[in-house]
């Protein structure tokens, strides 16, 4: 929780659920980020959080931008970013949506089969098109590895056919999975691309982009290896397998940018217990997955929680959310413990919830609201 966040709750005490995000933590970490990685060119996934306020910033600082969907793309645009700094990467896309872009001025657009490279040739003539291709996920949080890429045979055969079809045959991409706490992961997925890239070289298609995807970690429960750590991981790999003929590298930072610049403050609705000796104690809160906590599924984002009676005595709690359904259960096998005193009406803060919470929430699931969002 950085200063700025704690002043905001001091002063205001915004009802709950809602979500406070310290904009200028957000640069610092795109600051950090360019200083490991100082070759590559930052890519921002939207998704991670499209807030206005965050791409303007991000815009004046020089970032480009990372969108999924037409409307993502619109809210670059008008957060002032140039058309052709923003990078359609969602390789599953509307032909509407194609068509909408490439008339707004993008030129760059991901895909993984050959339908959807066909459905560029057809509707973004001349454009920029990297494929995507499968790799390893092993040490992803939040795995990423089967609904999007294709193999390396196949990736090579439709950079070919990108190329016949009139498209420029620009790169590769790759992505390793979501809060990824091992380098390793870069350095095998870098060693398929090169390989890749020597293979369409010898059959005359010479590319010139790796885009490294995103997956850089941010600090829940448990120590994760710093952005250094990472850069030096990349950058060793890529000098490893490509020499001075280094191509052009991307990275697409969404919750390293975004996710310990937010705290999620929430309302404990009740403590109770399932039996009379039971140990453990239910603590419902008034956010839980429906209300953008998605990420707890298989609880497998851990996040940190501060409340009002920490340093006292505590016990073993599962923590699930206010809705009428069993799966909004947050944390049950996870051995989470929390303060004895805590008792309905506590406030109660999740920390670094700056990604994937507010774009998670469901706009009215047993009538709760989505959460409201303070930026600061």
């Amino acid at each position: 929780m950085t200063p700025k966040i704690a002043q905001f709750l001091r002063d205001h005490a915004p009802a709950t659920p809602c979500l406070v995000l310290d904009v200028d933590r957000v640069e610092a970490n795109y600051r950090r980020l360019k200083a490991a990685l100082p070759l590559a060119r930052v890519y921002y996934a939207v998704k991670a959080n499209p807030a206005a306020p965050i791409l303007s910033r991000l815009t004046a600082l020089g970032s480009s931008f990372d969108a999924a969907s037409w409307e993502e793309i619109e809210a670059c645009l008008a957060a002032g970013a140039r058309p052709d700094a923003i990078s359609y990467g969602n390789t599953i896309k509307k032909v509407s949506a194609i068509q909408a872009a490439h008339a707004a001025g993008v030129t760059m657009f991901a895909f993984d089969s050959e339908a959807e490279l066909d459905k560029l040739a057809r509707h973004a003539p001349g454009a920029r098109v990297y494929c995507r291709i499968l790799v390893e996920n092993k040490g992803a949080e939040w795995p990423l590895s089967r609904k999007f890429g294709c193999e390396l045979e196949m990736a090579r055969d439709l950079m070919v056919r990108a190329r016949d079809l009139g498209l420029d045959p620009y790169g590769i991409s790759f992505h390793v999975g979501s809060q990824q706490t091992s380098t390793a992961a870069y350095e095998g997925a870098i060693a398929r691309v090169a390989m890749l890239f020597t293979d369409l070289k010898d059959a005359g298609v010479k590319l010139r982009m790796v885009n490294l995807g995103g997956g850089y970690p941010v600090r829940y429960r448990a120590e994760v290896p710093g952005i250094d750590d990472f850069g030096m991981a990349i950058m060793g790999a890529m000098t490893q397998h490509f020499g001075n003929d280094l191509p052009e590298m991307l990275i697409e930072p969404g919750r390293f940018l975004v996710g310990d610049a937010g705290v999620v403050s929430s309302e404990v609705v009740l403590v109770s217990r399932k039996g009379k000796d039971d140990p453990v104690r239910w603590v419902y809160l008034d956010i839980g997955r429906f209300g953008g906590l998605a990420e707890t599924e298989g609880e497998a984002i851990k996040y940190s929680f501060r409340t009002p009676h920490d340093g006292g005595a505590d016990g073993p709690v599962t923590i699930a959310g206010p809705t009428c359904d069993s799966t909004d259960t947050l944390y049950e096998k996870s051995n989470y413990r929390l303060p004895m005193a805590l008792s309905s009406g506590d406030r109660v803060e999740l920390l670094s919830t700056g990604a994937y919470v507010t774009t998670y929430a469901s706009q009215a699931f047993n009538g709760f609201r989505p959460l409201a969002e303070h930026y600061v």
